[in-house]
């Protein structure tokens, strides 16, 4: 009688094994995979220089691939892109070297296909980069770039 009974429970175990495979949660096609609409929501991203400098490093162009990727699908508004250094040298040359950077990311942005889109580019110079105690902010030799999403794109 035990016997029987291991392979009465052997038998439904089976047949549930069975059943399981046949309602697999995999796809048989590709028209059966279920794609989600991407987030386009707004996000920012900054890029950084060397001191003096406003040439497109290497990990610059891979934080604007990465953020051309965020894009994907969504229809972008506009990129607000804000030039930035820091305190050191003269104000006027730190204003132009800011305005320099602000103008090189959205070049940068322009060859990877944002060229349809709304710029609006501006630039602080050293403004706000030395701290209330006079100390000087080295990371404000960047960008910040603003990228405003409409929603996905029809």
């Amino acid at each position: 009688m035990r016997r029987v009974e291991l392979t009465a429970i052997g038998i439904v175990v089976a047949a549930g094994l069975v059943a399981g495979c046949a309602s697999s949660p995999w796809p048989k096609s590709r028209s059966q995979i279920v794609t989600t609409a991407p987030a386009c929501e707004d996000f920012a991203v900054q890029i950084y220089f060397e001191r003096d400098s406003a040439q497109i490093t290497d990990e610059a162009r891979s934080v604007l691939k990465s953020a051309e990727a965020l894009t994907k699908g969504c229809k972008v508004d506009s990129v607000r892109v804000l030039g930035l250094a820091d305190a050191v040298g003269a104000p006027d040359v730190n204003l132009a070297l800011s305005k320099t950077r602000a103008t090189a990311v959205t070049d940068a942005l322009a060859k990877l296909g944002f060229r349809n889109v709304e710029f609006d580019v501006t630039a602080a110079g050293d403004t706000g980069s030395v701290t209330g105690s006079g100390e000087a902010r080295p990371l404000r030799r960047r960008a910040d770039v603003k990228f405003d999403l409409a929603g996905p794109t029809r």
